[in-house]
């Protein structure tokens, strides 16, 4: 397979076919994938365009996330219905 400018590579359509899920991996990477017919392009693969993910930063919802100091505590009248109650659901 001929070596095109920069990361382009020119792949006929038969070892395109043949050779699909190759090619995307390779464009998964970052590269160019061009596809001819008769040593022309009439395709490119490329990846697509998704903007970067943001950088996480630590602590940013520091102060704005409030959690009860009973939220972990046992709630009594669940306990007793988890206890008493019937296995099953009841039929409608």
């Amino acid at each position: 397979m001929p070596k095109v400018a920069g990361r382009k590579k020119l792949v006929n359509i038969a070892e395109a076919k043949a050779q699909l899920s190759r090619l995307v991996k390779r464009v998964e990477r970052g590269e160019v994938i061009l596809i001819g017919r008769y040593g022309r392009v009439v395709a490119k693969l490329v990846p697509p365009d998704t903007p970067p993910k943001p950088k996480r930063v630590p602590g940013i919802w520091k102060g704005k996330v409030w959690i009860a100091p009973d939220f972990d505590e046992p709630n009594a009248e669940i306990a007793r219905m988890m206890e008493e109650g019937p296995i099953e659901p009841s039929a409608r």
